[in-house]
């Protein structure tokens, strides 16, 4: 119960400052992603977390390189965080967290368009959509 009231303090402050500052500071999104991978290791789930801490950094890395303005380099060091976090509960968890945090971005720069908002922070879909999809399995 205190590791989930942890990560829930964890994602909400990193949805915070990424909507306040416009960027997710090191001191945050690093640390966060090795505690979660140090903590399933301990629980016996850190393969698991290894694994979706790769891929999901690995496919945020590709688009930061191919697209840089599409995201920025905390949204990329977040996914270790988040992948870690969403692989620890199986794959189809990680794949609808993966999948619902661009989906959720495009729908909120949608409405900030018609705003005349020209962009918004992707880390707080990211951590909406992770926290969503283990919400799903866990309730």
């Amino acid at each position: 119960m205190l590791a989930a009231g942890v990560t829930v303090v964890w994602l909400v402050t990193l949805c915070g400052y990424d909507v306040r500052q416009r960027r997710l500071p090191n001191w945050l999104t690093l640390p966060g992603g090795v505690v979660i991978v140090l903590a399933a290791t301990l629980f016996g789930h850190g393969v698991e977390a290894l694994m979706g801490a790769g891929a999901l950094a690995g496919v945020y890395l590709l688009v930061y390189l191919g697209a840089p303005t599409a995201l920025g380099g905390g949204d990329v060091k977040l996914a270790v965080g988040v992948g870690a976090l969403t692989g620890i509960f199986g794959p189809d968890v990680w794949v609808l967290a993966a999948l619902g945090a661009p989906l959720l971005t495009a729908v909120l720069a949608a409405g900030a368009a018609m705003r005349g908002i020209p962009t918004v922070p992707h880390g707080p879909s990211m951590c909406v959509a992770s926290a969503a999809a283990i919400g799903l399995v866990v309730l």
